[in-house]
């Protein structure tokens, strides 16, 4: 298969069903809104190694956000709502609430009670007993004094099963032919609501395969697409490709992240330079949603 005249492989990715949450955090100005965002996501790239995978999904104007200041949304991706629970409070709590004139809401309407997770209700501790809760509607928050201020945080954040681990994998004739695709592709991605790419700039270097010869990691570098590795590896690597970037998606859904591969795929492929695209799976075992490439090409 080809587009563009590059050529696609016909295989698909392999991504696998999350627990996900969004967080709508507000503060007095955009900026200060990144700020505690970005701290929030750190060390969030991949659940391989770290509690969750999250990233910045968008940016909101004042009129968006629930206490009218601007803000931005975050989605957040674990393993089981317990583990995500435990991860998001314990983010908030160290980079949010620490964070100046930031608030904490959930952005997951309707959701019902039984895959609501604890945050507010663990924060609101931090009070030392002056914390006060106010309820509106359904939903209950609590105020926590701090120095400047005090801090406003939903007692529970709504959540929804997602899907993670979608993943186009750009191999192109040298290294800036192929960032730059992978840049092309993954500004196309993220214009998709509902999903983020959590790796830093969206992009991949260090592509892992399952397993390793030293038996204490669960992942070791996919020596399969390495070219500095082509006289000491079997290559999977195309005629006249010396480097590889993927781009790693998670969303609320299925179809949003086949969304964003298709968006990725195409813009990708505008890209002087770029040799092949493919996408990473385990044979079907990993994950039971499968996004063959043969259906983006159209």
């Amino acid at each position: 298969m080809q587009l563009n005249g590059v050529d696609v492989v016909d295989t698909f990715a392999e991504a696998f069903s999350m627990s996900g949450t969004r967080l709508i955090v507000t503060a007095v100005s955009e900026r200060w809104a990144i700020v505690a965002a970005n701290e929030f996501c750190g060390n969030a790239t991949s659940v391989i190694g770290c509690d969750v995978e999250a990233s910045i999904e968008r940016i909101l104007p004042p009129e968006a956000t629930p206490d009218g200041r601007p803000g931005v949304t975050v989605l957040a991706f674990a393993f089981s709502r317990d583990a995500l629970s435990t991860a998001v409070s314990n983010r908030i709590g160290q980079c949010i609430l620490t964070c100046p004139t930031t608030a904490c809401f959930s952005g997951v309407a309707d959701c019902p009670p039984e895959k609501r997770i604890a945050v507010g209700a663990n924060l609101r501790f931090f009070g030392d007993g002056f914390q006060s809760s106010k309820k509106i509607g359904n939903q209950r928050m609590w105020r926590m004094p701090c120095m400047d201020g005090e801090f406003v945080c939903d007692d529970k954040f709504g959540t929804f099963t997602g899907v993670a681990g979608g993943n186009l994998l750009l191999c192109g004739e040298t290294q800036a032919a192929t960032l730059a695709a992978a840049e092309a592709a993954c500004e196309a991605m993220s214009a998709v609501p509902g999903v983020i790419l959590p790796f830093p700039g969206g992009i991949v270097r260090s592509g892992s395969k399952v397993g390793s010869i030293y038996k204490k990691l669960k992942a070791s570098t996919n020596d399969a697409y390495c070219a500095t590795l082509r006289p000491l590896s079997k290559t999977e690597l195309p005629e006249g490709a010396n480097a590889v970037y993927e781009l790693v998606v998670d969303g609320e859904n299925f179809e949003l992240v086949k969304t964003s591969m298709r968006e990725g795929l195409h813009a990708a492929c505008k890209v002087p330079g770029l040799k092949q695209v493919t996408a990473g799976n385990y044979g079907g075992k990993l994950g039971k949603h499968h996004i063959h490439l043969r259906d983006m090409i159209d």
